[in-house]
């Protein structure tokens, strides 16, 4: 699939040398669970922002309760609320499917930026279902989150296997941005029991 690049793609704005964390997903809809691994994403890994990137759809979920992406991403620019967080459709507008796609945009795009892919582990627990989610492993770090459930089985998780011998220290997890691909680490600490699925099922049991 071609990707339209000659389009304005409405990236937040950006600086060589620069560390961008990337959170993307539905956020259907965003929550505090998505700020605070943003937040965490921040500190941890020494970033200097984090771009959440509401995609027009996963291709391995059922996209019929899905809101449009104008309201998503309102309401994600709402719950970030964060002087370094950045909110963005540009995968709607270039027309990538997949994460690889919008990546390689992003990389070519942006070479001296120094890039890293932010992934709660209930995410890394399905990675190996991703298309082409060994080429995303070398196109850039990749930070996993803690998420209640996935402490012990996610790094168990097949992807996971197959990056073994890539995964870094928690202890070194501030110096990730700078380290080629692929490389990725597994961030312990305080976790969020929110989820878009539980906050989606609230208004029809009268919540």
């Amino acid at each position: 699939m071609r990707l339209d690049a000659s389009g304005p793609a409405h990236l937040p704005p950006v600086a060589p040398g620069l560390r961008i964390g990337l959170y993307g997903g539905s956020f259907n809809p965003a929550h505090l669970g998505h700020r605070h691994v943003s937040l965490v994403a921040l500190k941890r890994l020494r970033l200097d922002r984090v771009w959440w990137m509401v995609t027009p759809g996963n291709p391995l979920k059922d996209r019929g309760d899905l809101a449009a992406i104008d309201t998503r991403v309102a309401r994600a620019g709402r719950v970030a609320d964060h002087p370094r967080i950045a909110v963005t459709d540009f995968e709607s507008r270039i027309g990538a499917r997949y994460t690889r796609q919008s990546l390689r945009f992003l990389t070519r795009r942006n070479p001296a930026v120094r890039f890293v892919w932010i992934m709660g582990a209930d995410s890394l627990a399905t990675f190996h279902r991703w298309q082409g989610f060994a080429e995303i492993a070398r196109l850039m770090p990749i930070a996993i989150i803690d998420r209640p459930g996935f402490t012990l089985t996610a790094p168990a998780a097949r992807a996971a296997r197959r990056l073994a011998r890539w995964r870094i220290s928690e202890s070194d997890a501030g110096g990730l941005a700078d380290r080629a691909a692929p490389a990725w680490v597994f961030l312990h600490g305080p976790r969020s029991t929110l989820s878009s699925t539980a906050l989606r099922a609230r208004p029809a049991r009268g919540e």
